[in-house]
């Protein structure tokens, strides 16, 4: 078998498995997958927030009140091919910095209004 028929299969075992993922249980994942984003990638991610959920803590301890600036950083740095809103409801749902998560839709929905 070619490497290019082995790749062909890992390709099709892991649309597969993205199927076989319930969405609803681990949906921050099953965006990684749908969108294609490396390891590092998904680690860079989950470093960012990181950051930005000890940022968030302590700016809340201080008694800051809007985080627009925490919300910003990770728009940007956030990959290209993830949808914004869609990534954020994602990490919540899948119990991942969930505070952080809350306040960036609480911002989301104030500026679609």
């Amino acid at each position: 078998m070619g490497i290019e028929q082995r790749i062909e299969k890992l390709e099709y075992y892991c649309s597969l498995m993205l199927d076989m993922i319930t969405p609803e249980k681990k949906p921050f994942y099953a965006l990684v997958i749908r969108y294609g984003l490396t390891k590092e990638e998904v680690e860079s991610i989950l470093h960012l927030c990181e950051q930005l959920s000890e940022q968030y803590k302590q700016q809340k301890e201080e008694g800051f009140v809007i985080f627009t600036s925490l919300f910003t950083q990770f728009a940007s740095a956030l990959h290209p091919n993830l949808p914004l809103a869609e990534t954020i409801d994602a990490l919540k749902q899948q119990q991942l910095f969930v505070p952080l998560m809350t306040e960036f839709q609480r911002l989301l929905h104030t500026f679609n209004e």
